[in-house]
């Protein structure tokens, strides 16, 4: 029984979400559990809302990399006041999602007798319990997160992600539906058509084009008569204007306005939500609502929507497809996964879900 225990995950929103259910078992498993989670600023905020975790810590490593630019000897302090602040917890045990030897490292460092990870590329060295890892193929990530406690002879019971939401979150939603005069007798249909911000400047090889959002947005207003909210973070607010400027009929827009967990109270109060693959998609499912979520390079067995019930994926079908392998994108000057995908493969999707 481990009665203090470190987990980390520093990738980006939909990763550290599917770690969720692994925190709900644990803390099952160890109810008086003293549970901490290293991640990074973006996932800080809905991980300190979660009450089965006990303590959050931040690691950014473009910020630790800009001290060391900055000044080196400021940068190995800071490194080592935060390696301190973890050797102060005493962790029993550290279940490591990082596929970095650093953290293996530090662990090890920190004195921390039970390391658990993955051996992906060799950088487990520093772990006493592995799983040899290639990369996340044929099932879906949260199972392979899922398999760290299994391996740790700790009973799985609970699969769903968790996402917590404030009394003041679903506040400010209701503020803002209010607002924006928006008739609650429609149907309402969040389009998040940003998303991928963990590929960086390749996050655009996980978006639908904005005009067929915007032509999709047209055919669900025309043929439902729904309220279509778009959302996204500021970095997507300039997105959600072009397909704003691109359709004809009138859109609601939440872009840049909300936190995350903000976005998640608005895709709360509604029906379904049409994403693209990556953060958005998991939050909408963490949410409780059903979602049709685009896929192009990457395999939606591994990375979609789970579990899958009340959830839709629309994809192409190519030979190629997924080219997404091993977090590596095969090279692909084309994209006709997405770019091929029409409106009407998307909307049939949306009609069995509305």
């Amino acid at each position: 029984m481990m009665n203090k225990i470190l987990l980390i995950n520093s990738f980006g929103i939909g990763d550290v979400l599917f770690t969720t259910p692994v925190i709900s078992n644990l803390r099952r498993a160890c109810p008086n559990a003293r549970i901490v989670y290293i991640g990074n600023r973006r996932t800080a905020q809905f991980l300190e809302h979660n009450p089965k975790i006990d303590r959050v810590l931040v690691y950014e490593r473009d910020e630790f990399y800009a001290a060391y630019q900055r000044n080196p000897i400021a940068f190995f302090r800071e490194w080592l006041d935060f390696i301190r602040e973890i050797k102060t917890e005493q962790f029993d045990g550290v279940f490591d999602f990082s596929l970095n030897s650093t953290f293996g490292f530090l662990g090890w460092w920190c004195g921390i007798p039970k390391r658990i990870g993955y051996d992906y590329r060799g950088r487990g060295r520093f772990l006493t319990r592995k799983i040899i890892l290639e990369g996340y193929e044929g099932r879906h990530v949260i199972e392979y997160y899922l398999d760290l406690l299994r391996h740790a002879g700790i009973d799985v019971i609970d699969t769903r992600m968790e996402l917590p939401v404030t009394a003041q979150d679903e506040e400010w939603a209701r503020q803002w539906f209010k607002g924006q005069g928006i008739d609650f007798n429609k149907t309402l249909v969040a389009v998040v058509p940003g998303g991928g911000a963990s590929w960086g400047a390749q996050a655009k090889n996980k978006r639908w084009p904005a005009e067929k959002y915007a032509d999709l947005t047209d055919k669900i207003i025309a043929d439902s008569g729904a309220a279509v909210i778009l959302m996204g973070d500021a970095g997507e607010e300039r997105l959600c204007q072009e397909i704003a400027r691109l359709a004809h009929l009138p859109l609601y827009s939440a872009a840049g306005q909300t936190t995350l967990m903000q976005m998640a109270a608005l895709l709360g109060r509604c029906r379904l939500a049409i994403v693209n693959d990556g953060g958005p998609l998991h939050v909408a499912v963490a949410a409780g609502i059903k979602t049709v979520s685009i896929f192009g390079p990457v395999d939606a067995a591994v990375y979609g929507p789970y579990p899958l019930e009340g959830h839709r994926v629309v994809y192409k079908g190519l030979a190629c497809q997924p080219c997404y392998r091993r977090f590596r994108q095969a090279q692909c000057g084309h994209l006709s996964c997405l770019r091929d995908l029409s409106v009407e493969d998307v909307y049939r999707k949306v009609c069995l879900s509305l």
